[in-house]
């Protein structure tokens, strides 16, 4: 059927959209939020012709049928770091696209105010949580699990559950390529917080990489850290101070690695000549730094719209399977302004 609807017949239904174009009511409701699993030129149909047709979904008679509230609650560290407002940026358009709306709650990654922050999003009756700070020494995601709420975790991995998140093992072992490609034997890494995988997975792909090549990493080397500027400041000048500094730093994410710069100008040094850098994540201002840092990109965008795409197929019954993005070496002159030093 091809026709459109005649004016007097009253607004436009989900299931006369799928009539028109011919698929399945359901397909059509996943090709207006963007779902990967439709093909392009579906997507395209179904969303055109809604927009022609001034197609708008009904909430209130869906949440009636369904049970549902529409709203998606999210959890995350903290706001005020762009890798995390970027992703929950994505999740929100594509909440918003497929006719939910979202909460966001801060967790600062303090297991108990994670729980406190989740009752509060519970208590709104949200549909499903995208969770954003999940930890090794937490059981809040077991505890969802054993209650049947259904979630993702976006970003951060944790053992079997439903996820979608970069490669970080490959985005470690593409920094440490780097580095050796450039002869740099003497390397140091600021691994953030090894509660979480972002932290353990970036640091276990690099070391491991170089245990590969013959130049395992010596114990003072590698410096745990919070994820933060300061902490990267602390950390590079406690690298700076051995005996025998490393030639390059890596750091598991940009912020760390921006903290490095000031410890490499507090010794004297420079970035990209005397220490070659990598960050992780190439946050908009990695290439804007006085020296542009060559950074590991994750596809940030991409997390956040699929996580969603994910959260919904599960309020649909279906489990999907996990999701590992990958990432990409962004080189700029933090490792190619200079020659490594590493026999001095």
């Amino acid at each position: 059927m091809t026709g459109v609807p005649e004016e007097n017949q009253g607004p436009v239904t989900l299931a006369t959209l799928a009539e028109l174009v011919g698929v399945h009511p359901s397909t059509a409701s996943r090709a207006l939020r963007g779902d990967r699993r439709v093909s392009p030129k579906t997507i395209k149909r179904v969303q055109k012709l809604a927009g022609d047709l001034g197609y708008s979904p009904d909430l209130t008679g869906a949440a009636l049928r369904t049970r549902r509230t529409r709203i998606i609650g999210a959890l995350v560290p903290r706001l005020t770091d762009v890798v995390l407002a970027e992703i929950y940026e994505a999740i929100d358009e594509a909440a918003v696209a497929a006719g939910y709306n979202t909460f966001v709650a801060n967790t600062r990654d303090d297991p108990a105010l994670q729980r406190l922050r989740l009752d509060g999003l519970l208590s709104r009756r949200v549909d499903g949580l995208i969770i954003g700070d999940s930890r090794t020494d937490s059981d809040l995601v077991d505890e969802l699990a054993r209650r049947n709420i259904p979630f993702v975790l976006i970003m951060r991995r944790l053992r079997d559950y439903p996820s979608v998140s970069t490669d970080d093992l490959d985005g470690g072992r593409l920094a440490a390529e780097h580095l050796l490609s450039l002869g740099h034997t003497r390397v140091g890494v600021i691994t953030g917080d090894q509660l979480t995988s972002t932290g353990a997975e970036r640091t276990l792909g690099f070391t491991s990489t170089y245990e590969r090549a013959g130049r395992a990493l010596a114990a003072d080397y590698v410096v745990e850290s919070s994820f933060d500027v300061h902490s990267g400041r602390a950390a590079g000048e406690r690298l700076l101070a051995l005996p025998k500094p490393p030639t390059a730093i890596f750091a598991v994410n940009d912020y760390l690695a921006v903290g490095v710069t000031g410890a490499v100008r507090a010794a004297g040094l420079r970035v990209g000549h005397d220490v070659a850098l990598v960050g992780y994540n190439d946050i908009a201002i990695s290439s804007q730094l006085t020296v542009p840092l060559t950074s590991v990109r994750s596809p940030l965008r991409d997390m956040g719209r699929q996580s969603v795409e994910m959260l919904l197929a599960r309020l649909d019954g279906e489990q999907p399977a996990s999701v590992r993005l990958s990432p990409t070496l962004i080189a700029r002159e933090s490792t190619l302004a200079g020659e490594p030093n590493s026999q001095k």
